[in-house]
């Protein structure tokens, strides 16, 4: 237009230098449009946003709003200088591509885990093998065989030392981290094939001595996998046992497919409660207290493990982190129920 207002700008970077030539530019410009023209004459193969100050005010609006605005007016005969500013990126990426690929199972890789200090990483796969891998490096450590099916599942026990694996053939196997050896016998008493396992929590056994797994059985049964016997069974469930998970004061939270959460004193096996409500399968468990230890409110360094029945149960440091839990659980049907 040939009434249009305009003025000469020259847009400086924070150091005072000039970007290019002073130029041209009518009024009613925006940030919007100065960000074109400033990443152009920065020549940036990706448009990167910009603040944009005049006399230490920025600018929001267009540029005449800023000059009625500031306490001294500015001639139109003389050069306006803007200071451009460039702003932090933040780029959240589409989880598409791989960082890097461990290879050696031949077959499909069914169940992986973290060890507790994440050095390792522990996967079981359809040929019949469980394999442990140091992080840092993404190369084998051991190669377990001792399976005859599928590995299913897997679990650390809570002191890193030991993993639990169970397969498709009903029998569940325990492996020394370090060697990669068994440890004692495979455990042998479901009908079918194991569907979770979990190890009782270190502060009421410091020895990880036992050891909870379910099965499509409908069972759960608890092990001693020093003697390699199982010290009782426990059964209610009318299906599948599809998750376990061990308490931090000695309950069992068993989930299944006849669409109920089962509570059990592990130390007798006795059935506490049954919790009901969900429409379809209980497919996972989660308790409020699954890694309270880790996130807890000590000092790591010098906290202590108190063993159970040592006396000293009235340590705050880690036994009372275990109280007033809740259990989350999720089934088919998208419900999500909060049981206290």
């Amino acid at each position: 237009m040939e009434n249009e207002e305009r003025v000469l700008v020259q847009l400086q970077n924070e150091e005072g230098e000039s970007l290019g030539a002073p130029i041209d530019l009518p009024l009613d410009i925006t940030p919007e449009k100065l960000q074109t023209i400033c990443n152009a004459l920065q020549k940036n193969e990706e448009l990167l946003p910009y603040a944009f100050y005049i006399h230490n005010l920025e600018l929001t609006g267009c540029l005449r709003e800023a000059l009625q605005d500031g306490k001294s007016t500015h001639s139109t005969e003389k050069v306006l200088d803007i200071i451009c500013q460039p702003q932090a990126v933040f780029r959240v990426r589409a989880v598409t591509r791989c960082t890097s690929s461990i290879p050696g199972h031949s077959e499909a890789v069914i169940a992986v885990s973290f060890s507790p200090d994440g050095r390792q990483l522990a996967s079981g796969s359809g040929d019949t093998t469980v394999r442990f891998w140091d992080v840092n490096t993404e190369t084998p450590l051991h190669t377990c065989k001792g399976h005859s099916h599928w590995i299913l599942c897997i679990a650390w026990a809570s002191d890193g030392k030991k993993l639990a694996s169970g397969c498709k053939n009903s029998q569940v196997c325990v492996w020394d981290a370090s060697s990669g050896k068994q440890l004692g016998k495979t455990l042998c008493g479901h009908k079918m094939w194991i569907t979770c396992l979990t190890w009782a929590p270190q502060h009421s056994d410091s020895q990880c001595r036992h050891l909870a797994s379910a099965s499509k059985d409908c069972t759960v049964r608890i092990w001693d996998v020093i003697l390699g016997q199982c010290v009782r069974s426990l059964s209610g469930h009318t299906q599948s046992v599809t998750c376990v998970k061990w308490g931090g004061d000695g309950l069992l939270y068993t989930s299944s497919q006849d669409r109920t959460i089962k509570v059990w004193r592990a130390e007798d096996g006795i059935l506490c409660r049954t919790l009901q409500g969900h429409a379809h399968w209980v497919n996972t468990l989660a308790l409020s207290t699954d890694y309270a230890i880790r996130t807890g409110a000590f000092d790591p360094a010098n906290s202590r493990v108190v063993p159970k029945g040592t006396g000293l149960s009235h340590s705050p440091t880690i036994l009372k982190t275990f109280h007033n839990y809740c259990v989350l659980c999720l089934c088919v049907l998208f419900q999500l129920k909060n049981w206290h």
